[in-house]
Protein backbone atom coordinates (compact mmCIF):
# COMPACT_ATOMS: atom_id res chain seq x y z
CA UNK A 1 0.00 0.00 0.00
CA UNK A 2 1.66 3.45 -0.92
CA UNK A 3 -0.53 5.26 1.60
CA UNK A 4 -3.60 6.73 -0.17
CA UNK A 5 -6.30 6.48 -0.49
CA UNK A 6 -8.68 4.86 -3.01
CA UNK A 7 -10.32 7.99 -3.48
CA UNK A 8 -7.74 10.03 -4.03
CA UNK A 9 -6.07 8.03 -6.84
CA UNK A 10 -6.29 9.26 -10.30
CA UNK A 11 -8.85 7.14 -12.56
CA UNK A 12 -7.64 5.82 -15.89
CA UNK A 13 -9.69 3.63 -18.23
CA UNK A 14 -7.82 1.61 -19.56
CA UNK A 15 -7.44 1.58 -23.49
CA UNK A 16 -9.07 -1.81 -24.94
CA UNK A 17 -7.02 -3.25 -27.40
CA UNK A 18 -8.56 -3.20 -31.06
CA UNK A 19 -10.54 -5.98 -32.44
CA UNK A 20 -9.35 -9.01 -34.71
CA UNK A 21 -9.49 -8.12 -38.12
CA UNK A 22 -10.46 -4.34 -37.74
CA UNK A 23 -8.28 -0.94 -38.19
CA UNK A 24 -6.94 0.57 -34.98
CA UNK A 25 -7.99 3.95 -34.57
CA UNK A 26 -6.05 7.08 -34.29
CA UNK A 27 -5.18 8.19 -30.69
CA UNK A 28 -2.78 10.49 -29.39
CA UNK A 29 -0.87 11.10 -25.95
CA UNK A 30 -2.16 10.12 -22.88
CA UNK A 31 -2.25 13.17 -21.15
CA UNK A 32 -4.90 14.14 -23.84
CA UNK A 33 -7.58 12.31 -22.35
CA UNK A 34 -6.83 13.91 -18.63
CA UNK A 35 -10.39 15.85 -17.31
CA UNK A 36 -8.89 19.08 -17.40
CA UNK A 37 -7.50 18.93 -20.83
CA UNK A 38 -10.25 20.72 -22.56
CA UNK A 39 -9.94 23.90 -20.12
CA UNK A 40 -6.10 23.61 -20.12
CA UNK A 41 -5.94 23.84 -24.53
CA UNK A 42 -8.81 26.63 -24.14
CA UNK A 43 -6.55 28.81 -21.52
CA UNK A 44 -3.16 27.75 -23.07
CA UNK A 45 -4.27 28.64 -27.15
CA UNK A 46 -6.62 31.80 -26.35
CA UNK A 47 -4.06 33.02 -24.00
CA UNK A 48 -1.18 32.86 -26.58
CA UNK A 49 -3.02 34.46 -28.97
CA UNK A 50 -3.99 37.55 -26.75
CA UNK A 51 -0.17 38.26 -25.83
CA UNK A 52 0.61 37.87 -29.72
CA UNK A 53 -2.09 40.22 -30.43
CA UNK A 54 -0.84 42.87 -27.80
CA UNK A 55 2.63 42.55 -28.85
CA UNK A 56 1.74 43.05 -32.75
CA UNK A 57 -0.50 46.14 -31.96
CA UNK A 58 2.30 47.72 -30.48
CA UNK A 59 4.27 47.01 -33.36
CA UNK A 60 1.54 47.67 -36.26
CA UNK A 61 -0.03 50.95 -34.77
CA UNK A 62 2.81 52.76 -33.31
CA UNK A 63 4.05 54.26 -36.73
CA UNK A 64 0.65 55.50 -37.74
CA UNK A 65 0.17 56.95 -34.49
CA UNK A 66 3.43 58.88 -34.41
CA UNK A 67 2.74 60.10 -37.66
CA UNK A 68 -0.79 61.39 -36.89
CA UNK A 69 0.68 63.48 -33.77
CA UNK A 70 -0.03 61.35 -30.93
CA UNK A 71 2.15 59.60 -28.51
CA UNK A 72 3.33 56.00 -30.54
CA UNK A 73 2.64 53.64 -27.44
CA UNK A 74 -1.20 55.01 -27.50
CA UNK A 75 -2.92 52.51 -29.25
CA UNK A 76 -1.28 49.77 -28.21
CA UNK A 77 -1.81 50.51 -24.02
CA UNK A 78 -5.41 51.31 -25.21
CA UNK A 79 -5.61 47.45 -26.62
CA UNK A 80 -4.02 46.76 -23.31
CA UNK A 81 -7.04 48.30 -21.36
CA UNK A 82 -9.25 46.73 -23.14
CA UNK A 83 -7.46 43.62 -22.65
CA UNK A 84 -7.86 44.12 -18.76
CA UNK A 85 -11.26 45.04 -19.48
CA UNK A 86 -11.64 41.64 -21.12
CA UNK A 87 -10.34 39.35 -19.01
CA UNK A 88 -12.69 40.95 -15.91
CA UNK A 89 -15.71 39.82 -18.51
CA UNK A 90 -13.74 36.28 -18.73
CA UNK A 91 -14.06 35.98 -15.04
CA UNK A 92 -17.61 36.64 -14.97
CA UNK A 93 -18.50 34.24 -17.94
CA UNK A 94 -16.31 31.53 -16.27
CA UNK A 95 -18.56 32.06 -12.77
CA UNK A 96 -21.52 32.04 -15.09
CA UNK A 97 -24.14 29.50 -14.20
CA UNK A 98 -25.49 27.87 -17.70
CA UNK A 99 -28.55 27.41 -16.44
CA UNK A 100 -28.71 31.77 -15.79
CA UNK A 101 -27.62 31.77 -19.56
CA UNK A 102 -29.99 30.14 -20.94
CA UNK A 103 -32.80 32.52 -19.06
CA UNK A 104 -31.31 35.21 -20.08
CA UNK A 105 -31.00 34.35 -23.69
CA UNK A 106 -33.82 35.33 -25.21
CA UNK A 107 -33.95 38.63 -23.29
CA UNK A 108 -30.42 39.73 -24.75
CA UNK A 109 -31.79 38.54 -28.54
CA UNK A 110 -34.44 41.66 -28.04
CA UNK A 111 -31.81 43.58 -26.69
CA UNK A 112 -29.67 43.20 -29.76
CA UNK A 113 -32.96 43.94 -32.21
CA UNK A 114 -33.42 47.32 -30.41
CA UNK A 115 -29.41 48.03 -30.83
CA UNK A 116 -29.62 47.41 -34.37
CA UNK A 117 -32.07 49.68 -35.33
CA UNK A 118 -30.35 52.16 -32.91
CA UNK A 119 -27.42 51.98 -34.91
CA UNK A 120 -29.46 53.44 -37.97
CA UNK A 121 -30.54 56.38 -36.21
CA UNK A 122 -29.08 59.61 -37.28
CA UNK A 123 -27.37 60.72 -33.85
CA UNK A 124 -27.01 57.74 -32.74
CA UNK A 125 -25.02 55.32 -34.71
CA UNK A 126 -21.67 56.47 -35.73
CA UNK A 127 -20.31 56.08 -39.12
CA UNK A 128 -16.87 54.79 -40.56
CA UNK A 129 -15.44 53.75 -43.64
CA UNK A 130 -19.19 54.03 -45.41
CA UNK A 131 -20.95 51.71 -42.84
CA UNK A 132 -22.78 53.16 -39.21
CA UNK A 133 -21.91 50.52 -37.56
CA UNK A 134 -21.30 51.67 -34.15
CA UNK A 135 -22.22 53.28 -31.54
CA UNK A 136 -20.57 55.97 -30.00
CA UNK A 137 -19.89 55.35 -25.49
CA UNK A 138 -17.70 58.59 -25.20
CA UNK A 139 -14.11 56.44 -23.86
CA UNK A 140 -14.77 53.72 -27.25
CA UNK A 141 -17.22 52.88 -30.23
CA UNK A 142 -19.66 49.90 -29.50
CA UNK A 143 -20.43 47.28 -32.15
CA UNK A 144 -23.81 45.76 -31.73
CA UNK A 145 -23.00 43.50 -34.88
CA UNK A 146 -20.08 41.73 -32.56
CA UNK A 147 -22.49 41.19 -29.57
CA UNK A 148 -25.27 40.00 -32.09
CA UNK A 149 -23.21 36.81 -33.00
CA UNK A 150 -22.93 36.19 -29.05
CA UNK A 151 -26.11 36.32 -28.85
CA UNK A 152 -27.59 33.98 -31.73
CA UNK A 153 -24.98 31.25 -30.78
CA UNK A 154 -26.12 30.64 -26.89
CA UNK A 155 -30.14 31.61 -28.11
CA UNK A 156 -30.19 29.13 -30.63
CA UNK A 157 -28.29 26.79 -28.23
CA UNK A 158 -30.96 27.22 -26.06
CA UNK A 159 -33.79 26.99 -28.20
CA UNK A 160 -32.37 23.80 -29.80
CA UNK A 161 -31.71 21.70 -26.33
CA UNK A 162 -35.55 22.79 -24.99
CA UNK A 163 -36.33 20.70 -28.56
CA UNK A 164 -34.48 17.58 -27.39
CA UNK A 165 -31.95 15.52 -29.23
CA UNK A 166 -35.13 14.32 -31.89
CA UNK A 167 -35.51 17.17 -34.17
CA UNK A 168 -37.55 17.27 -37.00
CA UNK A 169 -36.40 19.28 -40.26
CA UNK A 170 -39.39 21.85 -39.44
CA UNK A 171 -38.17 22.35 -35.60
CA UNK A 172 -34.67 23.01 -36.78
CA UNK A 173 -34.99 25.31 -38.86
CA UNK A 174 -37.93 27.53 -38.24
CA UNK A 175 -36.67 29.06 -35.19
CA UNK A 176 -33.51 29.98 -36.17
CA UNK A 177 -33.65 30.79 -40.01
CA UNK A 178 -36.12 34.20 -39.63
CA UNK A 179 -33.83 34.98 -36.43
CA UNK A 180 -30.83 34.86 -38.77
CA UNK A 181 -32.73 36.64 -41.85
CA UNK A 182 -34.03 39.30 -39.85
CA UNK A 183 -30.56 39.86 -38.44
CA UNK A 184 -29.02 40.28 -41.63
CA UNK A 185 -31.49 42.10 -42.74
CA UNK A 186 -30.54 44.72 -40.08
CA UNK A 187 -26.60 44.54 -40.48
CA UNK A 188 -27.05 44.97 -44.39
CA UNK A 189 -28.86 48.44 -43.96
CA UNK A 190 -25.74 49.44 -42.37
CA UNK A 191 -24.72 47.85 -43.94
CA UNK A 192 -21.66 45.23 -43.12
CA UNK A 193 -21.14 42.31 -44.93
CA UNK A 194 -18.51 41.22 -42.81
CA UNK A 195 -20.90 40.84 -39.70
CA UNK A 196 -22.76 38.73 -42.29
CA UNK A 197 -20.47 36.07 -42.95
CA UNK A 198 -19.80 35.97 -38.93
CA UNK A 199 -23.71 35.56 -38.46
CA UNK A 200 -23.50 32.77 -41.20
CA UNK A 201 -20.80 30.81 -39.61
CA UNK A 202 -22.47 31.01 -35.94
CA UNK A 203 -26.28 29.06 -37.89
CA UNK A 204 -24.19 26.82 -39.64
CA UNK A 205 -22.60 25.61 -36.49
CA UNK A 206 -25.81 25.68 -34.83
CA UNK A 207 -27.42 23.32 -37.78
CA UNK A 208 -24.59 20.93 -38.14
CA UNK A 209 -24.69 20.48 -34.25
CA UNK A 210 -28.53 20.39 -34.33
CA UNK A 211 -28.02 17.26 -37.05
CA UNK A 212 -28.98 18.55 -40.33
CA UNK A 213 -29.69 16.42 -42.90
CA UNK A 214 -26.67 15.96 -45.46
CA UNK A 215 -29.09 16.69 -48.74
CA UNK A 216 -30.11 20.09 -46.90
CA UNK A 217 -26.57 21.14 -47.05
CA UNK A 218 -26.07 21.62 -50.13
CA UNK A 219 -29.52 22.95 -51.13
CA UNK A 220 -28.88 25.62 -48.35
CA UNK A 221 -24.85 25.91 -50.10
CA UNK A 222 -26.88 27.08 -53.45
CA UNK A 223 -29.21 29.25 -51.81
CA UNK A 224 -26.17 31.26 -49.55
CA UNK A 225 -24.15 31.34 -53.18
CA UNK A 226 -27.01 32.70 -55.16
CA UNK A 227 -27.93 35.17 -52.48
CA UNK A 228 -24.17 36.44 -52.44
CA UNK A 229 -24.29 36.75 -56.20
CA UNK A 230 -27.43 38.75 -55.66
CA UNK A 231 -25.84 40.93 -53.18
CA UNK A 232 -22.20 41.32 -55.07
CA UNK A 233 -24.30 42.55 -58.48
CA UNK A 234 -26.46 44.96 -57.03
CA UNK A 235 -24.01 47.02 -55.11
CA UNK A 236 -21.06 48.48 -56.73
CA UNK A 237 -18.45 48.20 -53.90
CA UNK A 238 -19.06 44.96 -53.31
CA UNK A 239 -17.98 44.24 -56.74
CA UNK A 240 -14.93 45.98 -56.90
CA UNK A 241 -13.93 43.97 -53.85
CA UNK A 242 -14.64 40.47 -55.93
CA UNK A 243 -12.48 42.18 -58.86
CA UNK A 244 -10.15 42.89 -56.52
CA UNK A 245 -9.72 39.64 -55.37
CA UNK A 246 -9.72 37.85 -58.75
CA UNK A 247 -7.76 40.46 -60.61
CA UNK A 248 -5.62 42.59 -57.71
CA UNK A 249 -2.81 43.63 -60.30
CA UNK A 250 -5.08 45.45 -62.56
CA UNK A 251 -6.03 48.03 -60.60
CA UNK A 252 -2.81 48.54 -58.14
CA UNK A 253 -3.29 52.06 -57.23
CA UNK A 254 -7.03 51.75 -56.02
CA UNK A 255 -8.98 48.47 -55.55
CA UNK A 256 -5.88 46.47 -55.14
CA UNK A 257 -3.79 48.14 -53.36
CA UNK A 258 -4.70 47.20 -49.80
CA UNK A 259 -4.68 43.30 -51.43
CA UNK A 260 -0.71 43.59 -53.39
CA UNK A 261 0.29 45.65 -50.19
CA UNK A 262 -0.50 42.41 -48.03
CA UNK A 263 1.49 40.30 -50.35
CA UNK A 264 4.56 42.13 -50.44
CA UNK A 265 4.50 41.92 -46.62
CA UNK A 266 4.19 38.02 -46.40
CA UNK A 267 6.91 37.92 -49.45
CA UNK A 268 9.48 40.31 -47.78
CA UNK A 269 8.93 38.14 -43.82
CA UNK A 270 10.35 34.73 -45.81
CA UNK A 271 10.74 32.20 -43.71
CA UNK A 272 12.21 33.95 -40.12
CA UNK A 273 10.91 36.89 -41.14
CA UNK A 274 12.52 40.77 -40.92
CA UNK A 275 12.05 40.86 -37.08
CA UNK A 276 9.60 42.38 -34.33
CA UNK A 277 9.30 46.19 -35.29
CA UNK A 278 11.12 46.04 -38.53
CA UNK A 279 8.11 46.19 -40.65
CA UNK A 280 7.92 48.48 -43.26
CA UNK A 281 4.33 48.08 -44.34
CA UNK A 282 3.24 49.67 -41.01
CA UNK A 283 4.56 52.82 -42.21
CA UNK A 284 1.40 53.91 -43.45
CA UNK A 285 1.64 51.82 -46.30
CA UNK A 286 -0.33 49.01 -46.00
CA UNK A 287 -4.08 50.26 -44.82
CA UNK A 288 -5.98 48.91 -41.70
CA UNK A 289 -2.70 47.12 -40.99
CA UNK A 290 -3.27 46.95 -37.22
CA UNK A 291 -6.79 45.53 -37.26
CA UNK A 292 -7.99 44.03 -40.57
CA UNK A 293 -4.14 42.88 -42.26
CA UNK A 294 -2.34 42.02 -38.84
CA UNK A 295 -1.87 38.82 -40.22
CA UNK A 296 0.37 40.13 -42.55
CA UNK A 297 2.66 42.26 -40.31
CA UNK A 298 3.00 39.31 -38.48
CA UNK A 299 4.01 37.25 -41.59
CA UNK A 300 6.60 40.06 -42.51
CA UNK A 301 7.90 40.50 -39.28
CA UNK A 302 7.96 37.36 -37.58
CA UNK A 303 7.92 34.83 -41.38
CA UNK A 304 6.67 32.10 -42.01
CA UNK A 305 7.10 29.73 -38.90
CA UNK A 306 5.24 33.15 -36.78
CA UNK A 307 2.07 32.70 -39.08
CA UNK A 308 2.47 28.58 -38.61
CA UNK A 309 2.58 29.11 -34.39
CA UNK A 310 -0.90 31.50 -35.08
CA UNK A 311 -2.58 28.80 -37.16
CA UNK A 312 -1.56 26.06 -34.72
CA UNK A 313 -3.39 27.83 -31.79
CA UNK A 314 -6.52 28.49 -33.81
CA UNK A 315 -6.21 24.78 -34.61
CA UNK A 316 -6.01 23.92 -30.62
CA UNK A 317 -8.48 26.40 -29.92
CA UNK A 318 -10.85 24.35 -31.99
CA UNK A 319 -10.21 21.02 -31.01
CA UNK A 320 -10.64 21.86 -27.45
CA UNK A 321 -14.13 23.32 -28.50
CA UNK A 322 -15.45 20.22 -30.45
CA UNK A 323 -13.24 18.41 -27.25
CA UNK A 324 -15.72 20.01 -25.44
CA UNK A 325 -18.96 19.41 -27.30
CA UNK A 326 -18.54 15.79 -27.64
CA UNK A 327 -17.46 15.79 -23.50
CA UNK A 328 -20.47 17.20 -22.28
CA UNK A 329 -23.15 15.83 -20.45
CA UNK A 330 -25.35 19.33 -21.54
CA UNK A 331 -27.23 19.45 -24.37
CA UNK A 332 -26.66 23.12 -24.79
CA UNK A 333 -23.49 22.99 -23.66
CA UNK A 334 -22.63 20.82 -26.84
CA UNK A 335 -24.79 23.18 -28.65
CA UNK A 336 -22.95 26.38 -28.23
CA UNK A 337 -19.65 25.17 -28.23
CA UNK A 338 -19.93 24.28 -31.46
CA UNK A 339 -21.46 27.34 -32.20
CA UNK A 340 -18.54 29.41 -30.65
CA UNK A 341 -16.01 27.09 -31.77
CA UNK A 342 -17.18 27.49 -35.77
CA UNK A 343 -16.77 31.10 -35.08
CA UNK A 344 -14.19 31.77 -33.82
CA UNK A 345 -12.39 29.45 -35.99
CA UNK A 346 -14.02 30.23 -39.23
CA UNK A 347 -13.68 33.73 -38.66
CA UNK A 348 -9.81 33.35 -38.04
CA UNK A 349 -9.70 31.91 -41.32
CA UNK A 350 -11.79 34.28 -43.14
CA UNK A 351 -9.16 36.94 -42.04
CA UNK A 352 -6.64 34.78 -42.58
CA UNK A 353 -7.67 33.18 -46.36
CA UNK A 354 -8.07 37.25 -47.30
CA UNK A 355 -4.95 38.37 -46.49
CA UNK A 356 -2.88 35.49 -48.56
CA UNK A 357 -5.15 36.05 -51.37
CA UNK A 358 -7.40 32.80 -51.64
CA UNK A 359 -10.86 34.10 -50.37
CA UNK A 360 -12.32 38.03 -51.19
CA UNK A 361 -11.83 40.76 -48.74
CA UNK A 362 -15.05 40.98 -46.16
CA UNK A 363 -13.73 43.21 -43.65
CA UNK A 364 -13.48 40.39 -40.55
CA UNK A 365 -11.06 40.77 -37.98
CA UNK A 366 -8.67 37.95 -36.37
CA UNK A 367 -10.14 37.13 -33.23
CA UNK A 368 -7.92 37.89 -29.85
CA UNK A 369 -4.98 39.40 -32.40
CA UNK A 370 -6.87 42.21 -34.08
CA UNK A 371 -7.01 45.89 -32.84
CA UNK A 372 -10.36 46.33 -31.48
CA UNK A 373 -12.29 46.90 -28.48
CA UNK A 374 -15.70 45.93 -29.02
CA UNK A 375 -14.45 42.17 -29.98
CA UNK A 376 -11.61 41.50 -28.14
CA UNK A 377 -13.62 42.34 -24.69
CA UNK A 378 -16.47 40.12 -26.21
CA UNK A 379 -14.25 37.33 -27.45
CA UNK A 380 -12.86 37.15 -23.92
CA UNK A 381 -16.52 36.89 -23.05
CA UNK A 382 -16.63 33.65 -25.11
CA UNK A 383 -13.14 31.82 -24.03
CA UNK A 384 -14.78 32.19 -20.51
CA UNK A 385 -17.73 30.43 -21.30
CA UNK A 386 -15.61 27.79 -22.97
CA UNK A 387 -13.56 27.43 -19.87
CA UNK A 388 -16.96 27.25 -17.79
CA UNK A 389 -17.90 24.75 -20.09
CA UNK A 390 -14.82 22.67 -20.09
CA UNK A 391 -15.19 22.67 -16.24
CA UNK A 392 -18.99 21.67 -16.25
CA UNK A 393 -17.62 18.11 -17.81
CA UNK A 394 -19.04 15.21 -15.59
CA UNK A 395 -15.13 14.04 -15.30
CA UNK A 396 -13.86 17.34 -14.45
CA UNK A 397 -16.31 18.01 -12.07
CA UNK A 398 -15.53 15.15 -10.06
CA UNK A 399 -11.86 16.04 -10.61
CA UNK A 400 -12.40 18.82 -9.03
CA UNK A 401 -14.10 17.73 -6.10
CA UNK A 402 -11.74 15.53 -5.60
CA UNK A 403 -8.05 18.18 -6.15
CA UNK A 404 -7.73 19.97 -2.73
CA UNK A 405 -7.58 23.57 -3.78
CA UNK A 406 -6.82 27.26 -2.27
CA UNK A 407 -9.61 30.02 -1.03
CA UNK A 408 -8.47 31.75 -4.11
CA UNK A 409 -9.26 29.15 -6.47
CA UNK A 410 -12.41 27.91 -5.09
CA UNK A 411 -13.63 31.63 -5.14
CA UNK A 412 -11.83 32.66 -8.82
CA UNK A 413 -12.88 29.23 -10.07
CA UNK A 414 -15.97 27.68 -8.67
CA UNK A 415 -16.43 23.99 -9.10
CA UNK A 416 -19.71 23.78 -10.89
CA UNK A 417 -22.74 22.77 -9.25
CA UNK A 418 -23.98 20.00 -11.99
CA UNK A 419 -23.20 18.83 -15.66
CA UNK A 420 -26.60 19.80 -16.59
CA UNK A 421 -27.20 22.88 -15.05
CA UNK A 422 -31.40 22.92 -15.14
CA UNK A 423 -32.79 26.34 -16.64
CA UNK A 424 -34.83 27.41 -14.12
CA UNK A 425 -34.14 26.70 -10.32
CA UNK A 426 -36.91 24.24 -8.46
CA UNK A 427 -38.79 25.83 -5.93
CA UNK A 428 -39.23 23.88 -2.61
CA UNK A 429 -43.00 23.45 -1.97
CA UNK A 430 -44.79 22.43 0.57
CA UNK A 431 -45.44 18.48 1.36
CA UNK A 432 -49.42 17.90 0.54
CA UNK A 433 -51.06 15.39 2.94
CA UNK A 434 -51.70 12.16 1.08
CA UNK A 435 -55.60 11.70 0.27
CA UNK A 436 -57.10 9.12 2.19
CA UNK A 437 -57.91 5.61 0.16
CA UNK A 438 -61.25 4.32 -0.19
CA UNK A 439 -63.04 8.07 0.96
CA UNK A 440 -65.09 9.83 -1.73
CA UNK A 441 -63.60 13.23 -1.97
CA UNK A 442 -65.83 16.41 -0.83
CA UNK A 443 -66.26 17.98 -4.28
CA UNK A 444 -68.22 14.61 -5.28
CA UNK A 445 -70.92 15.43 -3.35
CA UNK A 446 -73.65 18.33 -4.75
CA UNK A 447 -73.32 21.43 -2.93
CA UNK A 448 -76.55 22.20 -1.52
CA UNK A 449 -77.35 25.85 -1.11
CA UNK A 450 -79.54 28.23 0.69
CA UNK A 451 -81.75 30.97 -0.33
CA UNK A 452 -79.04 33.27 -0.84
CA UNK A 453 -77.07 31.25 -2.88
CA UNK A 454 -74.39 30.37 -0.90
CA UNK A 455 -73.29 26.68 -0.08
CA UNK A 456 -75.34 24.98 3.15
CA UNK A 457 -74.21 22.87 5.47
CA UNK A 458 -75.68 19.36 4.46
CA UNK A 459 -76.50 18.53 8.11
CA UNK A 460 -79.47 20.08 9.13
CA UNK A 461 -78.75 22.14 12.02
CA UNK A 462 -79.99 21.51 15.68
CA UNK A 463 -82.55 23.44 17.36
CA UNK A 464 -80.16 24.90 20.31
CA UNK A 465 -78.14 26.40 16.96
CA UNK A 466 -80.94 28.16 15.65
CA UNK A 467 -81.36 30.04 18.66
CA UNK A 468 -79.01 33.47 19.22
CA UNK A 469 -75.76 33.39 20.92
CA UNK A 470 -77.28 35.01 24.15
CA UNK A 471 -80.37 32.65 24.96
CA UNK A 472 -78.19 29.61 24.08
CA UNK A 473 -77.24 27.26 27.50
CA UNK A 474 -73.59 26.31 28.06
CA UNK A 475 -73.13 22.23 27.81
CA UNK A 476 -73.85 20.77 30.93
CA UNK A 477 -70.56 18.70 32.67
CA UNK A 478 -70.46 15.04 33.15
CA UNK A 479 -71.71 14.20 36.26
CA UNK A 480 -69.33 13.74 39.08
CA UNK A 481 -69.11 11.79 41.66
CA UNK A 482 -69.85 13.89 44.64
CA UNK A 483 -67.26 11.46 47.09
CA UNK A 484 -64.10 13.29 47.67
CA UNK A 485 -61.00 11.39 46.31
CA UNK A 486 -62.91 8.83 44.40
CA UNK A 487 -62.44 9.29 40.41
CA UNK A 488 -65.55 10.15 38.11
CA UNK A 489 -67.28 7.22 36.68
CA UNK A 490 -66.88 6.57 32.93
CA UNK A 491 -69.83 6.55 30.86
CA UNK A 492 -70.70 2.63 30.03
CA UNK A 493 -68.92 1.10 32.85
CA UNK A 494 -71.10 0.20 35.93
CA UNK A 495 -69.99 0.87 39.02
Amino acid sequence: MDGRSESTRTRRTPRRAPAAGTRPRLRGPAWLDGPMTSCHLVIGAAGLLLAIGLVMVFSASSIEAALADQPAWRPGVDQLLFAALGLVALGVAVRLPAGLVRRWSPIALVVVVVLLLAVLVPGIGVEYNGSRAWISLGFTDFQPSELSKLVVSLWGAHVLAVRGRHLTVKTLLLPLIPVFVLLCGLLMLEPDFGAVVSLLLVVMGLLYAGGLPGRLWAVGGASVVTLVVLMVGTSEYRMERVTAFLHPFDDPTDTGFQAIRGFYALATGGLWGVGLGNSAMKWNLLPEAESDYIFAIIGEELGFLGCLVVITLYAVLAYAGFRIARRSADRFVSLASVAITVWLVGQAALNMGYVVGLLPVTGVTLPLVSAGGTSLVLTLFIVGLLIRFARSEPEAIEHLRRVPRGRLARWLLPVPAHAVDPVRPRRSRPERAPRPVGRRPVEAHPVRRAADGRPADRRAPSPAARRPERDRVPARPADRDRTPGRPADRPGRSR
